[in-house]
């Protein structure tokens, strides 16, 4: 999806209170019902509730449970729910790509909770689904976390929300190899550099080549909050939590800070103007969406596809072996 939609200040109000069918949203649970499993019980069951944009547009996130699914099954469900499947261009989250753009979900140490987020929101170009497919059962916690947007912008006080109507900075510095956070390589899938500045040409970043060959980038404003394209409603849309060292908590912030100055870090943000995002806006945004989220429990051979710009997902932390595979799609 590319970026079109821009800043607007119309209802739900930053603060105010949801409907109560509203707060009480989930994702669709979807089961077999007596049908047969694997791929073909997952396409009859699909021909039985509609079409699946529509599906997805209405539910936001939907549940697969009990139909069994293999990995070697994967591509033919993939092939039903995930059209035009994209790779993970300008993604920062350490994954490992397995073949046919199917990835990893983020390698982060287990003892850590990942914070809600819409996939690339701070890029131009975004995947409007995504899907998770758990290939091994956690031994304990390991839920996917799932937020509708609007509910989460909602949750916000109108000082946060306010504070953010005229949009965000984000900067990048990727090393070239060597280094804290992902290298520009790993970043854009290629060793080709005019690949890589033909994409920040079309999102109209500003960057330059360092003479330890990084790269540091710096994004155009991008909004806080969009418009779902199908339904209009209003989404909190952006990543400035991921961004700023204060949501890493104080001692990694703190660690950070001895090494580097702000502008050095991999990434960071700022407001539109370049001043900065105060550490409390940054948590309260941080701690609203993890609030607001519903967990999806995790069994082997149950799948998720979500609408990556109706909701944020996350990740709690877990023991064991959990296994999920991410995929995305356009």
């Amino acid at each position: 999806m590319s970026e079109t939609s821009t800043i607007d200040d119309a209802t739900p109000t930053a603060g105010t209170t949801p409907a109560q069918g509203a707060r009480d949203w989930r994702p669709l649970d979807i089961h077999p019902e007596g049908g047969p499993l694997g791929a073909e019980g997952v396409r009859r069951r699909l021909e039985a509730l509609g079409e699946p944009a529509e599906l997805l547009a209405r539910e936001k996130a939907l549940v697969f449970r009990g139909f069994g699914i293999s990995e070697r099954e994967i591509e033919t469900v993939m092939e039903l729910l995930l059209p035009n499947r994209l790779g993970y261009l300008h993604g920062t989250s350490p994954r490992t790509q397995l073949g046919g753009n199917l990835y990893t979900s983020t390698e982060y140490p287990q003892h850590m909770t990942i914070a809600m987020h819409s996939e690339l929101s701070y890029s131009h170009h975004w995947p409007e689904r995504l899907f998770f497919y758990c290939a091994t059962t956690p031994g304990s916690g390991g839920a996917t976390p799932v937020v509708d947007g609007s509910l989460w912008l909602a949750s916000l006080d109108a000082e946060v929300r306010e504070a953010f109507g005229d949009g965000i900075r984000y900067t990048q510095n990727l090393h070239d190899g060597f280094g804290l956070g992902r290298g520009w390589r790993q970043t854009f899938e290629t060793d080709d550099r005019d690949e890589v500045e033909a994409f920040l040409e079309a999102g109209r970043f500003t960057w330059n080549w360092d003479a330890d060959g990084g790269l540091r980038m710096i994004s155009p404003v991008r909004p806080a909050t969009i418009r779902h394209p199908v339904t209009g409603t209003e989404v909190w849309f952006n990543q400035a939590d991921h961004f700023h060292p204060a949501a890493l908590g104080d001692e990694t912030a703190r660690e950070l800070a001895q090494i580097l100055p702000p502008e050095e870090l991999p990434q960071s943000v700022t407001f539109a103007d370049g001043s900065p995002i105060p550490d409390e806006h940054i948590l309260h945004i941080h701690d609203r969406g993890l609030e607001t989220a519903v967990d999806v429990d995790w069994w082997q051979g149950d799948f998720m596809v979500i609408d990556n710009v109706a909701t944020g997902h996350g990740r709690r932390p877990f023991t064991g072996e959990r296994r999920v595979l991410v995929a995305m799609s356009g």
